[in-house]
């Protein structure tokens, strides 16, 4: 399993916005490996800054195509993916 935290490039909101509904289509297709997901938040809560995973693939290789497809990534929107290994212990 794998933490995911992908953070924006500044200035971006709207290649996020454009590309959204095609990231919602993509990611729909791997509810069956996502264990939570969702946008990251200004410190206000009301703008989208990035986009966080708990995500159950096996292995790295799994995970970056995953990552590589993603039409966020393909549209450049990123300016940074940091990648843990995950382990669930609490609820």
């Amino acid at each position: 399993m794998f933490m995911v935290q992908c953070k924006d490039k500044p200035g971006h909101l709207q290649t996020r916005l454009d590309n959204r509904p095609a990231h919602l289509e993509y990611v729909k297709g791997f509810l069956d490996k996502i264990v939570v997901g969702g946008p990251l938040l200004s410190d206000d809560g009301q703008a989208m800054i990035g986009s966080a995973f708990v995500i159950d693939f096996d292995d790295r290789a799994e995970l970056d195509a995953f990552l590589a497809n993603d039409p966020y990534a393909k549209a450049g929107l990123f300016e940074s993916v940091s990648v843990n290994r995950y382990k669930k212990v609490l609820p």
